[in-house]
């Protein structure tokens, strides 16, 4: 076996405490042959002690920019701006081989740099059908931040010029991650004033983040009505909009007609709270045109209508991020069989999918140039 240097970065992002690699998963990696680099971090939801115990060579945050040429840089999130060009193999999400905003750019970094993107989300099987990802936690936290929203909105929280009674929705406070699932049920149960439950949609129920999504809501005794594909594909806009909260869980890679539109929030409806799971507001496979960018920790929602018509939106792109433990150790689990591969990565159908799509994204990139 080629020996590979798995870098481990810090993620660039603040509010990012996941880790796509657990200190045991390290400890497996390098009694496998690898070399295992991990930058230290002040936000990882793992301590730098662990990844030491598990004879890890820690460097600083942000050294990966000097990584020896063949080390391959494993993170979650965007990479910083700097430096322009990038020589190495990047694990991570990418977020670009769908022409999302400023995929041209990234890019571009990497073909001038020479490096090049396995991207998670394009890591797939035989069948086409995804190996790794968050996505029953991001569903979990999307329904479980919807049910506050709506609880608090129900209790009359919100500007008299809305349509509420007055009072802050606790989401008016910011976001902070929470200690474990246990901690958050508490604070949802601390919301429902008035005992009354929610009619509840998912869409994409049948996929991981709609697993998650709808154990939120059973979880706190909530029947919940479960769309797929034939549901979608035949759109009952009425169905949809007579429920009070709809969580979109949909995995989208081409254009479909959109679930809900700016003017349906003009019609006579139930739908008073969405959380968009998915959150991918930036290109054309939008199924939710009604934002332009995601919603963040300090301000997780939209509030859209007005006159008592209000319907709040949440659109939160590292949803997993306010249960880190968890969602860290369900990804980190489903990943690590993969990272054992990567020595005879050529081999793998898994990587050469993500390679391949890293490759079709770079032609798509010539081609934008060309037209220029």
């Amino acid at each position: 076996m080629s020996e590979v240097i798995l870098w481990l970065r810090d993620e660039s992002r603040l509010t990012e405490s996941r880790t796509p690699l657990l200190p045991q998963g390290a400890r497996e990696l390098i009694e496998a042959g690898m070399t295992v680099v991990v930058e230290r971090s002040r936000k990882r939801v793992f301590a730098d002690e662990a990844y030491e115990q598990a004879g890890c060579r820690m460097v600083p945050a942000g050294s990966w920019v000097d990584a020896p040429a063949e080390a391959v840089i494993l993170g979650l999130k965007e990479l910083p701006k700097t430096p322009r060009l990038l020589r190495h193999k990047h694990i991570f999400f990418a977020h670009a081989f769908k022409e999302q905003n400023g995929w041209a750019d990234l890019l571009s970094r990497f073909v001038e740099g020479g490096g090049e993107v396995l991207d998670i989300e394009y890591m797939v099987d035989e069948a086409g059908r995804r190996v790794v990802a968050f996505g029953y936690w991001a569903g979990y936290m999307g329904a479980a931040l919807a049910l506050m929203q709506w609880y608090d909105r129900q209790s009359g929280y919100g500007p008299a010029d809305q349509g509420f009674g007055g009072g802050r929705p606790i989401l008016d406070d910011g976001l902070a991650p929470f200690e474990n699932a246990a901690a958050l049920d508490a604070r949802i149960l601390s919301r429902n004033k008035t005992g009354v439950k929610p009619k509840v949609l998912v869409i994409g129920a049948g996929g991981r983040s709609g697993k998650g999504a709808r154990d939120l809501f059973r979880r706190h005794g909530i029947e919940v009505t479960g769309w797929g594909r034939a549901e979608t594909a035949k759109l009952d806009r009425a169905a949809l909009l007579s429920h009070d909260i709809v969580v979109n869980c949909v995995y989208v890679s081409e254009k479909i007609e959109p679930f809900i539109r700016p003017e349906d929030l003009e019609k006579d409806r139930t739908l008073k709270v969405i959380s968009d799971v998915s959150c991918d507001p930036y290109g054309e496979y939008n199924p939710l045109p009604l934002y332009t960018a995601p919603t963040s920790w300090d301000k997780p929602y939209l509030t859209l209508g007005h006159n008592g018509s209000a319907v709040d939106l949440i659109a939160i792109d590292n949803l997993p991020s306010l249960l880190p433990r968890e969602a860290s150790v369900e990804f980190a689990g489903l990943l690590l069989p993969y990272l054992k591969t990567l020595p005879k990565r050529h081999q793998d159908p898994v990587w050469q999918a993500s390679e391949l799509a890293f490759h079709k994204a770079c032609q798509a990139l010539e081609q934008a140039c060309s037209h220029i």
